[in-house]
């Protein structure tokens, strides 16, 4: 089968190898497609700490084209999400309902504890609890119930109360994904602090209420100034910069979520009287669970949330280094890869 293979950083071989036989709890998927996330930039550039050689690519879709002989409610033809995160089951955060904080976390091609290799080939074996069928829903759609179950994971942390308003800094594709779903999950008022025209654009025809571009203002007075206090702000970029820009706009009783990936060695500074006087929350939010990746698909199943607007570029196997060049440039929103072209 054909891969995609990190062998150092900033280098990616095509390699030919052996498709896999699924172990007997596993099922072996034909993938149909696979999107470039973020985290596969990280891996690529460098900055993320990566055990060459690797597949990278989290996630996917595609088609069960064998499964093993304990696995009995999943076969070959079912057409499946992959979440890519396989936890220990066994721990204190897994038996809570917390499996994205596994201290034991597996990562099908993404970051954790343990990396193993991922989506960026022709196919993938993967524990049959770690797919949800999606019946006719074409994988590219599917395929992005991974980064959208990430954004549920998120949006849970901030108890959203219906009606509260809500800031997004950043409008590449995570933050054009929260934006639909915070109104989904009954946000009354969502601004989107972005400097890329096409993207503030973007946010407003997919249901923001306001954009402001960072470059002509600053956001910690003109979104106030537009909409009051704000409940709850989401850094969606991964800069320290960033994370404090938002939490600068945070009301009292507020609370920041830090949802873009910082680099491992960022810090910020904060007021603790802020936190103590105002009671505002920092808040964290890391990968996904079992529940909020099946609540994904369900959402993109229905058509709750538009991906369609959101892919820009498309490539093969071998197109990887062009998609991570145009991700450093900034240009376009999501990028998917189609191992079989």
């Amino acid at each position: 089968m054909k891969t995609a293979t990190l062998t150092d950083a900033r280098t990616i071989e095509a390699s030919d190898r052996e498709r896999p036989d699924p172990d007997p709890d596993e099922v072996l998927v034909a993938i149909g497609a696979c999107g470039v996330c973020t985290t596969d930039l990280h891996m690529y550039s460098g900055s993320f700490t990566v055990d060459y050689p690797l597949v990278p690519g989290h996630e996917s879709a595609g088609e069960v084209v064998a499964a093993g002989d304990a696995v009995t409610d999943i076969g070959e033809g079912d057409r499946v999400a992959i979440n890519p995160s396989v936890p220990c089951h066994d721990c204190r955060a897994c038996t809570a309902g917390r499996e994205n904080l596994c201290r034991d976390l597996t990562s099908i091609g993404g970051a954790a504890e343990h990396v193993i290799d991922g989506a960026f080939a022709e196919y993938v074996a993967v524990p049959a609890g770690n797919v949800e069928r999606i019946g006719d829903l074409d994988y590219r759609t599917a395929a992005l119930a991974e980064p959208l179950g990430c954004c549920i994971q998120g949006v849970d942390q901030v108890d959203l109360t219906t009606g509260e308003t809500v800031a997004v800094v950043g409008g590449g594709f995570i933050g054009l994904l929260l934006v639909q779903l915070l109104r989904t999950s009954g946000a009354g008022t969502v601004v989107v602090s972005e400097p890329i025209e096409e993207r503030r654009a973007a946010a407003l025809d997919l249901g923001a209420d306001h954009v402001v571009d960072p470059t002509a203002e600053d956001p910690t007075s003109a979104i106030p100034d537009l909409v009051g206090d704000v409940d709850v702000a989401i850094e969606a970029v991964g800069v320290p910069t960033v994370t404090e820009q938002a939490h600068a706009l945070t009301g009292p009783g507020g609370r920041t979520l830090v949802f873009g990936v910082p680099p491992e060695d960022a810090t910020i500074e904060l007021s603790p009287f802020d936190l103590f006087y105002e009671e505002r929350e920092v808040i964290g939010t890391y990968s996904l669970t079992p529940d909020t990746f099946a609540r994904a698909v369900t959402l993109l199943e229905n058509g709750r949330i538009d991906v369609e607007r959101l892919i820009t570029d498309e490539f093969g196997l071998d197109g990887l280094e062009e998609a991570f060049a145009e991700m450093e440039n900034r240009q376009g929103l999501k990028k998917m890869v189609y191992p079989d072209r």
